[in-house]
């Protein structure tokens, strides 16, 4: 609030301004909103989604980093009115850095080698708000640890119209994202693993059609970069006017 009153752009990694409406924040924050005035002039920032209001913006929200596995790959879907029902599943897998640096002892080496656990499953994490606020659906969300570092790994099961086959998912996922620098799509058929991310600014998509109407879709990050410091610069970039991509290949 300091840097705003003195006339500072602000790029917010907290999860404080993600969420437009104050009552949806308290009910799964547990607590009041700290800053409610500000809400109304927070972009959340997904550049993919809203860059020209974060190139207008003075406080963005910078996006969570589970969000942004299932929010890229679900949109275009959405958008283009492919699918069958507003229930969605997301299944996504996190390194234990995406807890943070806080000490637990769930994230501990002997805690986390040679095992795989879920948690906080269901309707219960706090970012499932913000992936149902961008994607307008109704989200059963499943979390889980993996013993690596870094990166996120979500796969995200769909129901579609009759009509929808691979071709036409083809076709919406190069209208949503052909001109994005840091977002590649797969062929159908193909899927991304955490290699292909990490220590990156980048999100790979991949989906295939398992059976007439149904698709399984995935998407890769580094949790680190796009998930939180690179997506931070690529904010930056827009606000200040420098070209997006600065800093951010290689």
């Amino acid at each position: 609030q300091r840097a705003l009153a003195a006339g500072a752009r602000v790029v917010d990694f907290s999860d404080t301004f993600r969420i437009s409406d104050p009552q949806v924040y308290a009910a799964r924050r547990g607590k009041e909103h700290p800053a409610p005035e500000l809400l109304a002039q927070a972009v959340y920032g997904l550049p993919e989604l809203h860059r020209e209001r974060i190139r207008q913006a003075r406080l963005v929200a910078n996006t969570g980093c589970y969000p942004l596995t299932a929010i890229l790959p679900l949109v275009p879907l959405v958008r283009a009115d492919l699918l069958a029902d507003s229930t969605v599943i997301v299944d996504s897998k996190s390194g234990v850095s995406g807890a943070g640096r806080s000490l637990s002892l769930k994230t501990h080496f002997g805690e986390t080698h040679e095992t795989f656990s879920a948690y906080n499953v269901g309707r219960v994490h706090r970012h499932l708000a913000e992936m149902e606020q961008e994607t307008g659906l109704h989200i059963i969300f499943a979390p889980h640890l993996l013993p690596v570092f870094r990166g996120i790994l979500s796969t995200i099961y769909v129901n579609l119209k009759p009509e929808v086959d691979e071709a036409t998912l083809a076709a919406v996922y190069a209208d949503a994202y052909a001109a994005e620098p840091f977002v590649h799509v797969l062929p159908a058929g193909r899927l991304p693993e955490l290699r292909h991310v990490q220590h990156t600014n980048h999100v790979v998509i991949g989906y295939q059609m398992v059976e007439p109407g149904r698709a399984i879709l995935v998407a890769v990050i580094d949790n680190l970069v796009k998930g939180a410091a690179g997506q931070a610069v690529q904010n930056m970039n827009l606000l200040l006017g420098f070209a997006e991509t600065v800093g951010l290949m290689g």
